[in-house]
């Protein structure tokens, strides 16, 4: 999928999962743990595609999530592309075919889904606020491309890095201190498995059952069947994936912040 779907897919299930728990489970959140949560889990939906890069010296090509930070974002995503290529040809088996890019492979494992989520969590846990700040940034500006594409390309990186600064600095001086803040790590494994569930909606498919060797081949793409697949950028995906993920976004954030205003409607979500 592309960018902007994925980001919203990630607002989406964290916004439905957090109704979820507070109806369900009697699990509330603050207003602001709530917007933290979604941006997060938005931008840690668009993280796996930093393993698209482009000219880093030229600041073009690359997945546009690659280019939300500029120069530094394109270089840090050529060094995952890199490190997941490197992984793919460790592990090979001979039934895999060549390949000349890293895109689609280590990042978009569930294995990686959980030392993402897990290392999140220790990272916030052992530094307290300093390494949250620095999370709560670079996921932020991750969400801001993704949610706001348009926007985004017209004020450019230098802007979106500036927004993301001062919102990741106003987050964490109105958090609670004294926590480990595992729903920030939480979030950030969600957003990544569920990009990796987009995926594997398109043509492509995604190895979401690495490691495990299946015929003689270790990373086995696995997504819908050709005729139903989704092409990423198509109309269904733009239209109405995006439609349906919209309305799931706003009823859930109506249902959090006004649940009278849906019983009015009689809407039971």
């Amino acid at each position: 999928m592309m960018g902007p779907s994925h980001a919203l897919s990630g607002a989406a299930v964290w916004l439905a999962g957090s109704w979820a728990l507070d109806q369900f489970a009697d699990y509330h959140q603050s207003p602001l743990a709530l917007a933290v949560g979604t941006a997060v889990c938005a931008g840690g939906a668009l993280f796996p595609d930093l393993d698209l890069s482009g000219k880093v010296t030229r600041n073009q090509g690359g997945a546009t999530v690659a280019r939300t930070f500029g120069v530094f974002s394109l270089f840090f995503a050529e060094v995952m592309e890199k490190v997941s290529l490197g992984v793919y040809y460790a592990t090979k088996l001979s039934r895999d075919p060549r390949r000349s890019n890293g895109h689609r492979t280590l990042t978009h494992t569930i294995p990686f889904t959980l030392l993402v989520g897990w290392g999140t969590t220790a990272l916030c846990a052992a530094y307290g606020k300093w390494a949250v700040i620095g999370v709560l940034f670079f996921m932020i500006g991750l969400a801001l491309r993704g949610l706001f594409d348009e926007w985004a390309e017209r004020a450019g990186w230098v802007i979106v890095t500036l927004v993301s600064a001062g919102a990741a600095w106003f987050v964490a001086a109105n958090l609670p201190g004294g926590r480990g803040y595992p729903l920030i790590g939480t979030a950030v494994g969600v957003g990544c498995f569920v990009h990796i569930l987009g995926d594997m909606i398109t043509k492509a498919g995604v190895p979401i059952l690495w490691p495990i060797p299946i015929k003689r081949r270790m990373w086995t793409m696995i997504g819908l069947p050709n005729s139903i697949a989704l092409r990423a950028g198509s109309k269904t995906e733009v239209v109405v994936v995006r439609a349906a993920l919209t309305v799931i976004a706003v009823l859930a954030a109506v249902g959090l912040a006004a649940p009278s205003v849906l019983q009015r409607f009689n809407i039971q979500v």
